[in-house]
């Protein structure tokens, strides 16, 4: 895709979460007996593409992360592993919670912050092909991941 075609990725977000907003799919939370997570973001390795609109950063190793079905996340955010859960709800809703980080220490730690926050914060979701698009609670486009293997 093109800077210019990025430049576009706001608008489109913005019109799909409102076309999304009359869904009525509902996705299981995890900690509930016998429920497992599916749908094209569970079990599905996710590599950092864009933070923000258009900004690359560039990390010892690429930050990365992977859901799997029993709500579970896990991965690396360019410098540190992480691991923690995530919740997946009405009309692409995403919350990740109790996220816990190793402390190795790197040149790149205040972008390797930034990917975890990007988590953190995300509260809405947008996947288009092979891309998936994290959104805040004001709508802001947080950042970009791309289907990784």
């Amino acid at each position: 895709m093109t800077m210019k075609g990025w430049r576009l990725l706001p608008l489109l977000a913005s019109t799909v979460l409102l076309l999304s907003a009359c869904s009525t799919s509902t996705a299981p939370q995890p900690g509930q007996s016998g429920s497992s997570l599916s749908g094209a973001i569970v079990d599905q390795r996710w590599n950092l593409l864009l933070v923000g609109t258009d900004e690359r950063i560039s990390m010892p190793e690429t930050p990365f992360f992977s859901i799997a079905n029993n709500g579970k996340v896990s991965g690396h955010d360019g410098c540190n592993r992480f691991s923690g859960e995530v919740t997946l709800g009405e009309n692409q809703r995403i919350e990740f919670s109790q996220l816990a980080t190793t402390r190795m220490a790197c040149p790149q730690m205040a972008d390797a912050k930034r990917v975890t926050d990007m988590l953190e914060t995300a509260y809405r979701y947008l996947i288009d092909h092979d891309r998936l698009v994290f959104f805040g609670p004001d709508s802001r486009v947080l950042g970009g991941w791309r289907e990784g293997n």
